[in-house]
């Protein structure tokens, strides 16, 4: 509505912040990417405005800044840091002029939206021709090299965050290429502002300018070390010489994991863990980096995943059952987990009481519940369980 009413409104809310406004897209990790990057800001005592529900669409944006704008109609923050959606950053980028763009990956993703990887290469590439100071990339993405290349010369200040060969190698294969093997690139790029160069458990090492620092992760995986690498790459970029490793390493520890993406829920006096399958990567990375076939899973799949045919692609083998399956795809993913030998003890259609038949199992022996789920059913199973907002 606001939109509708004052067609100037984001362009005059962010008109006059000293760091401008940094967009931050790709088909995986931008809602974990923004919060850790806002994190190394704040702990270097910028003020920063974010959209930290992941609301990554127009309205959404301009929902989050009428929570905090003033009677000016400007904001008061030194910069913003917004999570962009890919189809709607051309649009943004029109109002909101971004003067730093930071681009993670380009995956497979929402076929039913995006159709082609090829064709969300053009969107973020439209949008980062604005940026007139900064555009970062991942220097372990094919196409985002490719992207860089073409708007060499141009404005904007180019760099980039890389991984080192030897854990990109050991590493989920989802997490550089894809499914296509020519997305991956061999090697590290030298020129990375900033590497990861370890992974243990929940802590990275990250080397920027050449000095490592050690940080915590948000959650496990190679993939929230590659997203710690994107935030402090831009953190470099907009900072410079300002800088500071502690800094660094405190505004990652601050954050806690997004909503949905391996966050910790406690259920009852019992931890709950919910992953969020929303394309075939990120369903990949995050099976693979479970610490232990779960003893107790649950799985909810609606229409916000439109084509689940997808999952037939996906390497299942660290799951051995599932206790209850819900949602409207719930028999289509039960057939798929027919095929894997994946015994499936229950399916539930509604939610309500497929929470509840899940949620009065008894504690588990080892672990934790885990909750598999597509985007919408997590929003809802979230609700559910009493977390109306990220991090309540």
């Amino acid at each position: 509505m606001v939109l509708a009413l004052s067609p100037r409104f984001l362009s005059r809310a962010v008109e006059r912040m000293p760091l401008g406004v940094v967009f931050v897209s790709g088909s995986n990790g931008k809602s974990t990417t923004t919060h850790m990057l806002t994190g190394i800001l704040r702990a270097h005592g910028l003020k920063v405005f974010s959209n930290p529900t992941g609301a990554n669409l127009p309205q959404g944006i301009a929902s989050a800044m009428l929570a905090t704008v003033p009677l000016s109609g400007r904001l008061t923050e030194d910069v913003a840091v917004l999570e962009v959606d890919e189809a709607f950053g051309p649009r943004l980028a029109k109002a909101l002029a971004p003067h730093s763009v930071l681009l993670i990956n380009i995956q497979v993703d929402q076929l039913n939206r995006f159709h082609e990887p090829a064709r969300v290469a053009g969107m973020l590439e439209e949008f980062a021709r604005v940026a007139d100071r900064h555009l970062v990339i991942n220097a372990d993405d094919h196409n985002l090299v490719d992207l860089a290349a073409r708007l060499a010369g141009g404005r904007a200040k180019q760099s980039a965050f890389a991984t080192a060969p030897a854990l990109l190698a050991d590493g989920p294969a989802w997490l550089s290429r894809g499914d296509n093997p020519e997305l991956a690139v061999a090697a590290a790029q030298p020129d990375a502002a900033v590497v990861v160069e370890s992974l243990d458990g929940r802590f990275a090492g990250l080397s920027v300018r050449g000095a490592v620092t050690r940080v915590a992760l948000p959650a496990r995986g190679l993939h929230y070390a590659v997203d710690a690498a994107a935030a402090a790459a831009m953190a470099e970029a907009l900072l410079g010489d300002e800088l500071d490793a502690a800094s660094l390493a405190e505004g990652l520890a601050s954050m806690d994991a997004v909503y949905g993406r391996g966050e910790v829920l406690d259920v009852g006096g019992e931890p709950v863990e919910i992953i969020t399958m929303k394309n075939p990567p990120s369903l990949q990375v995050n099976l693979d980096y479970l610490d232990e076939r779960p003893e107790q899973v649950f799985v909810a799949v609606d229409e916000g995943t439109p084509d689940p045919s997808w999952i037939y692609g996906s390497d299942l083998s660290r799951l051995d059952h599932v206790d209850v399956l819900t949602g409207s795809k719930a028999w289509q993913l039960a057939t798929r987990f027919f095929y894997s030998d994946i015994a499936v003890h229950s399916v539930e259609p509604e939610l309500k009481p497929a929470l509840e038949k899940f949620l009065a199992l008894p504690k588990p022996g080892r672990g934790m519940k885990t909750m598999i789920v597509n985007y919408e059913q997590m929003m809802l199973v979230r609700k559910a369980l009493g977390y109306l907002e990220m991090g309540s």
